[in-house]
Parts: C-alpha cells; structure tokens; sequence
C-alpha cells in the first residue's frame, strides 16, 4: 500500500539549538554559539521535546546530558542535519558563481549556424559549465525534460516564457540546385510553385508545415506538394542540394550552400520575415548564473541582438 509522506511545518524547528546543546553540553555556550539567548535555546529545545515526545536532555544546576531518547536522537540528526547544510551550500554556490550542467534543447539547424562556433569559446570561458545540447526538433517541455532552457525560432515560443533575442529577424528563402531548376524551371511568381517539387516540413505535433510567402506586404499560404517530407530543415536542406526539389528554409541555414553554388535563392521578392532565434526559459525571479554567462556570451559574440 502506498504511505502517504509529508513533513510538518516546523519539524525542523530546534534542531541546530539542539545539537549545540549535545555538542557543548550547555545551554549558555549553545546559545553564545548561535548568537541568541540563552531563554531562546531552552524554549527551542522544549518545543522540539514536546515534537518528538521524549526528554531529550538530562539537566542539572551544574551539568547537561542525554538522556538515551536524546542519543538516539543525535545519532541520526547529526548527519543528517549536515548533510542539510552541504545541500544548501551546494545549491548557494550554484547561485552565485557560474557552475554546474547547463542543459539546453535546440533545433538541430541551430547547431552549426549559432552554437557550433561558440562552444569552444564557451567552455574555455567557463570551465566549471558542464554544456550540454539536446538537438531535437520537438518542442519540450522544459521543467519536466530538465533543461535550464531551449532555442528557437520565435513563432514557436509559448507566450508565458522569456524569451532573449540571439539573432535578428530573418527571412525564409526559397532554394533549388542548379540541375533542378535546368530541368524544372524557375518559378517567377508564387503560383508557380503548385507545378514544381516542393520538398516539405513535419513539424513536432505531426502537421506538414506550409510554405508562407509574403506578396506585396500580404502574407499568402501556398499549397505545395513534392516528393520528399523532412522531419528538421538540414535534411530538407540536403535533399534540396541534391536536386530532389526546392526547399523554403530560414536564410542562414542556407546562406553557406548558396555562396558555395550548390543552391539559387528564387522567389526573393516573396521571402516572408520571421521574428528571428531566441532563447528561451520559464520566468524566474532570479536567472541561474550559468545561464546569464551563456546568454551574454553568445549575444557578445555574435553580435546579433542589436
């Protein structure tokens, strides 16, 4: 059967007052090491008494003991109250210096583009972060994947979340490869694109992604269709270098293959703006240092939120 467990409030209450008291045998020295009265550390230890149920102290005019209650007692709050205090030592430190496993979950496109050029520099800056990257292109749940936050493009970023620019606004170009689009031809308007091999998107929640141009400052959906479906834009990327169809990617994905002459942007006077990559994570009172490092990093490096 399965017990129910709860602490009550105040179960730890007297604790530290009454290990003073068993380590130095007195209330007066107890008291002077915790900087309280001497009146505060026998009523905290009395409360503490009435808790567990027991006389924990045996006590005189001239001397202190333990009873055996109050042995048994001491034997298993000892370590178990330091190891309280290394906890919350652990945790302050984490807090104030930046430290620890920082765990980040990001499209793979993002990876070579954004992340892939500052890692090294990253962890030479910071040798006491762990850096951890989970490349996926599924959207996470952050608290219950255990990451301190994720990367993404901004249209995909649930309102509730702060969210920290990493780049500016970015178009969606649409590519081809050179032997493609000698064999299909070049499409000149967006209506042209219902005729040629469109590869296309599936996003995380298992809809195919259509493909979004903007006309004139009027933003179209186009209905396309093609022989390839990619579950993250390098695969699509990819199939698109090896003339399989066209493919519509952010521009800095494709900014490396274009200058190289493996891919032709078309369709440029149509690209639509998207709001650009962010990084992500709930809404803290306070920001853990190794994410605050990570961030001002790769916004000093890259220079792109300005």
């Amino acid at each position: 059967m399965k017990q129910n467990f709860t602490v009550r409030q105040g179960a730890l209450d007297g604790v530290e007052a009454f290990l003073a008291v068993a380590q130095h045998r007195s209330f007066r020295r107890a008291s002077a090491e915790l900087g309280v009265t001497p009146s505060a550390i026998s009523q905290a230890v009395r409360a503490l008494e009435a808790r567990v149920g027991a006389v924990l102290f045996m006590r005189t005019t001239r001397s202190v003991g333990l009873t055996e209650a109050g042995e048994r007692f001491l034997a298993r709050a000892r370590p178990a109250f330091e190891e309280l205090v290394a906890a919350s030592g652990a945790a302050r430190e984490l807090g104030q210096r930046p430290a620890g496993l920082l765990r980040l979950t990001v499209p793979r496109s993002v990876v070579p583009v954004l992340l892939e050029p500052l890692i090294a520099s990253f962890c030479k800056a910071y040798p006491e972060i762990e850096l951890e990257l989970a490349a996926s292109e599924e959207l996470v749940d952050l608290a219950a994947g255990g990451f301190d936050a994720g990367i993404r493009l901004g249209q995909f970023i649930d309102p509730d979340m702060v969210a920290v620019r990493l780049t500016k606004p970015l178009p969606y170009v649409i590519v081809g490869s050179r032997a493609y689009l000698r064999r299909s031809g070049r499409p000149e308007r967006p209506d042209d694109l219902r005729h040629h091999a469109c590869l296309r998107l599936r996003r995380s929640n298992g809809g195919l992604a259509p493909w979004m141009l903007n006309d004139k400052g009027r933003s179209i959906e186009i209905a396309v269709s093609g022989p390839f479906i990619a579950y993250d834009f390098p695969s699509m990327l990819g199939a698109a270098v090896e003339g399989i169809g066209l493919a519509q990617v952010p521009a800095p994905l494709a900014a490396g293959a274009v200058k190289a002459g493996k891919l032709v942007q078309v369709l440029d006077a149509f690209a639509p703006m998207t709001p650009g990559v962010f990084l992500y994570y709930p809404s803290q009172r306070q920001i853990m240092p190794k994410l605050r490092a990570f961030i001002d990093h790769v916004k000093d490096r890259l220079d792109l939120a300005r």
